[in-house]
């Protein structure tokens, strides 16, 4: 019993309204004094319970020559009220929510202008939380001209070009990526989160490649780190000793930073090989086994 008086303080009883709507349920016509020595409550607070339960359709007073008494209306009645209820609390919730939305999204930032000496240019997030992917995605929705990755398998999260890229390409940006090569690495499909391979992300990389984005693949360890427009520098430190609710990301938000990055971009992008030549190098490494053999 306690268990379903649980259930129903979850759907908007009390504690008092389940116990004398399960008390006076189990009965046909029952009296105060009757329901509250089942229910095991005062019979002034029955009355009170009663009261709101004939005022709101769930039960019937019934007036006898002596006492009222009281029945309790079938169960799928009651319930019905309750869904179109909680539906229509949901509903107004849900307008009164889009209104609130529209009300704070002028004020969004709309002191940054009279603020600019309060730019922080170097911002950690700490956690293992969406609140850094939102941060990494605001970059990216807010990139003019170009963007680096230099990104390590671990962290490759999709199989297609999202729509903010496709829009940066279609404003005339430029994607440049560095693909660090690994053998076991995780990506998301329509799916969910699937165990790939080398072969997988060379099929991935080439269709980025056929999307608009430059890329190159290296077997060599590159640092998780995202250039945008040559001022903002975003980078994950990937350390496996550290917890995932310690986990964190930093951004740099100056352009001195964000142009050594890029030298060190080019320095990685030099060594490594296009797709065409990192597939090149794979077969000419099998063939080279092959003859040992």
């Amino acid at each position: 019993m306690d268990d379903l008086i649980i259930s129903m303080k979850s759907i908007g009883f009390t504690e008092y309204e389940s116990k004398v709507f399960l008390a006076a349920m189990q009965g046909k016509l029952m009296s105060a004094s009757e329901i509250a020595e089942a229910a095991r409550i005062r019979r002034t607070d029955v009355y009170k319970v009663l009261n709101k339960f004939v005022e709101t359709g769930i039960c019937n007073a019934i007036e006898t020559n002596s006492i009222t008494k009281y029945e309790v209306i079938e169960p799928e009645i009651v319930f019905d009220k309750f869904e179109k209820k909680l539906i229509l609390e949901s509903q107004k919730k849900s307008r009164l929510l889009k209104e609130t939305l529209e009300k704070v999204k002028p004020l969004y930032r709309s002191k940054a202008e009279k603020n600019q000496n309060n730019v922080v240019n170097v911002e950690l997030i700490r956690g293992f939380n969406q609140h850094r992917e939102v941060k990494f995605i605001e970059l990216l929705k807010n990139a003019r001209k170009e963007i680096l990755f230099m990104v390590q398998p671990e962290y490759f999260t999709s199989e297609e070009v999202d729509e903010i890229s496709l829009g940066f390409f279609k404003k005339g940006g430029i994607i440049k990526s560095i693909y660090q090569a690994g053998e076991e690495f995780k990506y998301k499909t329509n799916e969910g989160w699937v165990n790939g391979s080398l072969k997988d992300l060379i099929r991935i990389v080439e269709n980025f490649e056929r999307l608009g984005e430059k890329a190159r693949i290296t077997d060599d360890r590159v640092p998780n780190i995202t250039i945008f427009d040559r001022e903002i520098v975003f980078i994950n430190i990937n350390d496996k000793t550290v917890p995932r609710h310690n986990e964190a990301d930093i951004i740099i938000r100056t352009g001195d930073f964000a142009n050594s990055m890029k030298a060190v971009f080019d320095a990685f992008w030099e060594k490594s090989k296009s797709v065409k030549e990192y597939k090149k190098s794979l077969k000419n490494l099998k063939l080279r086994e092959n003859e040992k053999k």
